[in-house]
């Protein structure tokens, strides 16, 4: 009998259970979307913000010692410290190794360049191009073009480990009349321009030798003054910016093992030694600026969704139940209970809310999908688990809206609907 009433249900009020299923559907499909790119957003932004550069900087960290004499620091502008370019491998095996997508170590110099019959000194850095870095099993290729991908390069990239290739700044090779192929007298010996690079910034002024061919200029044979390292890291949050030392060992660990830049950076400090690392905090925090004030935006809209799908199923369950104030009345006067009303109201909305859950789930994917396709350049990925949230926060809406209706059924008394029929 009951399903029977179920039934007979749906039969009779198509139209305000099919209003009611599509409040729940468009809901659904709003929830769904803002979920799947909810899920995915931080690590999409990350990617996004990588095309800015380097998000971690590693030093020596004797450059952070003062050297004062009368108060006034004597510490030359280009320290003697340096970090060696074997440890760098270290940084593929910290904690978070997966998470370090790119490294790219520097060593400035000073080039005495022959230019006709006068000679200058050019400032010149030198760089790993597309050097293979080898950890276990694993290979990569690691470099200054990956981690600025602005750089604009006519020519080709200077093979590492050369010691006779250097690419030029634009700037610095209009001033010299450089073109890829030419050759320039730096220290004393020839060397062929493999390519011209326009960064828009100082390199545009400097020499852009191999490391090899820098550490050879200087002396200093594996020397490393500067590494720039590009991790994905998790957004900073409160716990992000927290002293490790000032907190509580269980809350170490945990700071420890997310993915903020700050805990990454403090395993690369402990692998190398002698070395100080920091976060470039511009980066960090721009993305956790971005992701907050997007993921604001997109609940509020998915709770928006949801309130206004609550007080449409709300609205027809009430015009429902005025509807069907001589039913209800019958079967009180049959010796229905109240929970037997509140049971058939509510299995309405179950079922309102499982097949608008479902269709809105599919709906929210393909809205999803074609909202990473137009901003992030590839579809969104929608997690499993995002099913069954979908499905209660549904059931959740549903039974929300259904409930004050409910009040009004259960107090129908049978004699008075029964006397206003007659």
């Amino acid at each position: 009998m009951f399903l029977r009433l179920l039934i007979e249900s749906f039969r009779r009020q198509r139209r305000r259970k099919l209003l009611a299923a599509l409040a729940i559907l468009l809901g659904t499909t709003a929830v769904t979307a803002m979920l799947a790119i909810g899920t995915s957003v931080g690590d999409r932004i990350n990617q996004q913000l990588s095309a800015y550069g380097a998000n971690i900087v590693v030093y020596p960290s004797a450059d952070t010692l003062e050297v004062r004499v009368g108060g006034v620091d004597i510490r030359p502008a280009a320290a003697g410290a340096y970090l060696q370019e074997s440890d760098l491998t270290r940084i593929k095996t910290i904690f978070w190794a997966n998470s370090v997508e790119d490294i790219s170590p520097e060593l400035p110099v000073t080039v005495a360049a022959q230019a006709g019959e006068s000679a200058k000194s050019l400032p010149a850095v030198g760089y790993w191009f597309h050097h293979k870095m080898k950890v276990g099993t694993e290979s990569y290729t690691m470099g200054a073009p990956q981690i600025h991908p602005w750089w604009r390069l006519r020519g080709q990239w200077p093979q590492d480990g050369a010691l006779d290739q250097v690419a030029v700044g634009s700037a610095l090779a209009s001033e010299l009349h450089l073109q890829p192929g030419s050759t320039v007298l730096l220290n004393g010996q020839v060397v062929r321009v493999t390519g011209i690079v326009s960064a828009g910034d100082a390199t545009d002024r400097m020499l852009l030798p191999p490391l090899a061919l820098a550490q050879h200029w200087t002396g200093h044979p594996g020397a490393v003054r500067r590494v720039l390292v590009s991790a994905l890291t998790k957004p900073e949050d409160a716990l992000a910016r927290k002293n490790p030392a000032t907190l509580s060992p269980q809350m170490r660990d945990r700071w420890y093992c997310s993915p903020y830049a700050n805990s990454i950076a403090y395993q690369i400090q402990e692998a190398i030694p002698h070395s100080r690392a920091e976060q470039i905090r511009r980066i960090a925090q721009g993305e956790g600026t971005i992701l907050s004030r997007i993921s604001g935006l997109m609940w509020l809209i998915a709770a928006a969704s949801l309130v206004a799908a609550g007080l449409a199923v709300s609205a027809s369950m009430m015009t429902s139940v005025v509807e069907r104030r001589q039913e209800i009345g019958l079967m009180r006067a049959l010796g229905a209970t109240g929970a037997t009303i509140v049971s058939l109201f509510f299995s309405e909305a179950a079922i309102l809310a499982i097949g608008g859950g479902l269709l809105g789930f599919a709906c929210g994917s393909l809205l999803a999908s074609h909202i990473g396709v137009q901003v992030f350049g590839s579809a969104t990925p929608i997690e499993p688990v995002i099913l069954p949230l979908t499905l209660l926060l549904a059931t959740a809406v549903a039974a929300g809206g259904t409930a004050p209706s409910l009040w009004r059924a259960v107090r129908v008394e049978p004699a008075t609907v029964l006397r206003e029929e007659a």
